[in-house]
């Protein structure tokens, strides 16, 4: 079987994707994994249509979880011959093969498939594999290990037009953007904020206004807005945001502090590379940043602090971890503390 693998900073295109497994054919074993589930899932079925067509045929195609996986159950899928289909499909679903027993059997097994049989791991949510093991190498040596990451700027925009289409709702470019700004890009995070904003703007038309109205705002999103508004000057505002993010009592002051600080380190570099003339590009490139509007706001906030300003901002951030780790005060104060220090500019311009 021919070695193919994608390495996870390479980008997953679901359409090229789909297009070569239609033309070439399912390969015998694939581990499929990454952030982006939704795409995962239909990459999966894009697979099952090609091997088991009539997918009412239960002697061609078997599924696996991880309450009854073991090698034994792996064997006897694998070696059940199909039945009206020219292929069979074994679905190892929620498994992780970083934990596995029975691994040198399961790679024997795997390493053997046969021509007519297709084997599918579908990893559990979070998963990221320990390429150090002899079973992650055994699919990089015989198989497709294939990380689904969240996809380009423009597919995911147009991914999103098209969902509100079918909604009956048009939606501006303007209403796009801050919707991934605030919610994400990946897409079974946006489907649900999608249904949530059509059902709840009364126009055929969204606007930015309905986007900030309904759609949930993850952490990220809100630090971004947050550290925005210190670049600014609007303090109130920054300290209005971090009272919300607070008051979400998922959100632990040491989280919160964690994307601050990742942020602001974002924006020094950012800075620095305004401070050389490197162009925005780079920064995206740098910062592995998806989106051109996305890049356009960053820079446009380190542009309005100066370099020795954001350097302090990351000092504080790290000053505030080892504070938060080593001393009894309330973290809770701490980050607020700290969130005011560099919105009074600490360290001059």
């Amino acid at each position: 079987m021919a070695k193919k693998t994608k390495s996870k900073e390479e980008k997953f295109n679901y359409n090229e994707s789909v297009r070569a497994l239609r033309a070439q054919g399912p390969e015998r074993l694939y581990l499929i994994w990454g952030p982006e589930d939704y795409l995962a899932d239909r990459y999966f079925e894009e697979i099952k249509k090609l091997c088991v067509p009539d997918c009412g045929d239960d002697f061609s195609y078997r599924r696996l979880d991880d309450r009854d996986f073991t090698a034994l159950s792996l064997r006897e899928a694998v070696d059940s011959v199909p039945f009206l289909s020219e292929r069979s499909l074994v679905e190892v679903r929620g498994v992780d093969i970083n934990k596995l027993r029975e691994t040198d059997e399961i790679i024997s097994i795997l390493a053997d498939i046969p021509d007519y049989c297709t084997v599918v791991f579908m990893a559990p949510i979070g998963f990221e594999p320990d390429k150090r093991l002899k079973i992650f190498k055994t699919f990089q040596k015989y198989g497709v290990e294939q990380c689904v990451t969240a996809q380009s700027g423009d597919m995911l925009i147009k991914w999103i037009i098209k969902r509100f289409a079918a909604a009956g709702k048009g939606i501006e470019l303007n209403a796009v953007q801050r919707l991934i700004n605030v919610s994400g890009g990946l897409m079974n995070g946006l489907i649900p904020e999608i249904n949530k904003i059509a059902a709840y703007t009364k126009s055929d038309r969204v606007t930015e206004a309905d986007v900030n109205a309904v759609a949930h705002h993850i952490p990220e999103a809100v630090v971004f807005d947050m550290t925005e508004a210190l670049a600014n000057g609007e303090n109130n505002a920054a300290m209005r945001l971090l009272g919300e993010l607070l008051a979400d009592k998922n959100n632990e002051p040491f989280m919160i502090l964690a994307f601050v600080g990742n942020q602001m380190r974002r924006m020094y570099a950012a800075r620095v590379a305004i401070d050389n003339d490197l162009g925005k590009d780079y920064v995206m490139k740098t910062l592995a940043i998806k989106y051109d509007f996305i890049a356009n706001r960053l820079l446009a906030a380190s542009r309005r602090f100066s370099t020795k300003q954001i350097r302090r901002a990351v000092e504080l951030c790290c000053e505030t971890d080892y504070a938060m780790k080593s001393s009894r005060t309330d973290p809770t104060e701490l980050l607020k503390d700290c969130v005011m220090r560099i919105a009074s500019g600490e360290a001059g311009a």
